[in-house]
């Protein structure tokens, strides 16, 4: 691998595409391995040279992806621009497009998705069920929005949330200040969401691609604590008719986003048995990473077939069932867990390590897949495998 902190020749490989990722964490890393073994070579672009996603590019831009410099140089080195997060502004992708260079998913694409608030409207406008929201631009608008929606309510940066950083639940309406100030309502954007009293929590991954067809992950049922996903069942035991709700709601909120690549799409299946969108996540998503060993083809193959306008693979489950548990860090520590030694005795149990620098706690350091003949199987694998690993403590936190 090498490191780039220079301007931009130009060159492209004469042995295949090249692809372009802005970001360097765990999911460039995931996407690079698949898009080896496509023989297509990746550049990220990213703040730190020994950045996860460093093990599997053939190289590192530093820089951040509030720089247009640098993802000028980033895209005049690739043939497709494409990211893992979706913190990048929209407006420095589309200048990017301006200049002729290809972005997936485009730069209107997350013109629609990176603001929560932006999203809800323009999946209630496409008649796609969501939770009842409003904008709350001042700290008065927040009280508004509890007589509107009532309480508990879900108070929400409309950018730059994830894993539980960006919300908080109000359950009296003494909590507004405390919530305001949490999310430093003076500086940062927020909404207001009716909370919804869910039975379970569901996703699935779509891929669409560049002709406007797609393939469709089985719907997933996830396991969240403190707003961070912890365990992904695959499929999720729900009616086929339920499954087939979500799907189609799921595809109908893609292209309503007009994407391209694999998103994730999260549901809340309501305790009266109604089905809303949560949010949309315009890449490869947590809750599809079983899918690396437990489909055909995984949503970061899919993704890599997506951008660079090739067909799409299979989605079908390899067995029937597979669960998927993340490795989140206990305390400071080392990026490289203990266990592993112990875990890999399990049979049938696919560890990840993301090669993270250091452990803190609850960041996702890595997760382990599990096949099986039935979700309990499969859960038992996991979780055998899960309990042996630990990232900067003595513990870890699975269910």
């Amino acid at each position: 691998m090498l490191e780039s902190n220079v301007p931009a020749r130009g060159q492209r490989s004469s042995t295949g595409p090249v692809i372009g990722i802005i970001g360097g964490g765990q999911l460039a890393k995931m996407l690079g391995t698949a898009a080896a073994s496509l023989g297509v070579q990746v550049v990220v672009l990213s703040e730190h040279a020994d950045c996860p996603a460093a093990a599997t590019c053939q190289r590192v831009i530093i820089g951040s992806s509030d720089d247009l410099g640098r993802l000028r140089e980033l895209a005049t080195q690739v043939d497709v621009v494409t990211l893992e997060n979706e913190f990048v502004d929209a407006g420095l992708l589309r200048q990017l497009e301006s200049e002729g260079f290809s972005v997936r998913p485009t730069a209107r694409s997350m013109e629609l998705v990176q603001d929560k608030l932006i999203q809800k409207a323009a999946l209630r406008s496409a008649g796609l069920a969501v939770p009842a929201f409003v904008d709350v631009p001042t700290r008065a608008a927040l009280d508004q929005a509890i007589v509107e929606l009532g309480l508990p309510l879900v108070l929400k940066k409309r950018r730059n949330g994830y894993d539980g950083k960006g919300n908080t639940t109000l359950h009296t309406a003494t909590d507004a200040q405390a919530a305001w100030e949490f999310l430093q309502g003076d500086v940062n954007t927020l909404f207001a969401e009716g909370f919804v009293n869910f039975s379970a929590e569901l996703a699935v991954m779509i891929t669409r691609a560049l002709d406007g067809s797609s393939v469709i992950y089985p719907v997933v049922e996830t396991i969240q604590r403190h707003h961070i996903c912890h365990v992904v069942k695959a499929p999720a035991q729900i009616p086929d008719a339920l499954a087939a709700q979500v799907r189609v709601l799921a595809q109908h909120a893609v292209e309503t986003m007009q994407g391209v690549g694999s998103f994730g799409v999260e549901l809340f299946y309501s305790s009266t048995g109604n089905v809303v969108i949560n949010e949309l996540a315009p890449r490869v998503h947590n809750s599809g990473h079983y899918t690396i060993e437990g489909c055909v083809c995984s949503q970061f193959e899919n993704h890599v077939r997506a951008v660079l306008g090739w067909p799409l693979g299979s989605t079908a489950l390899r067995s029937p069932a597979a669960v998927m548990i993340n490795l989140l860090g206990i305390e400071r520590g080392s990026g490289y867990p203990q266990g592993i030694d112990r875990a890999l005795q399990i049979d049938g149990a696919h560890l990840h390590v993301y090669g993270k620098n250091s452990s803190m706690p609850s960041r996702k350091m890595g997760h382990v897949t599990a096949l099986g003949g039935s979700l309990e199987d499969a859960l038992q694998k996991a979780q055998g495998a899960a309990a042996l690993i630990r990232f900067g403590g003595s513990d870890n936190l699975i269910l």
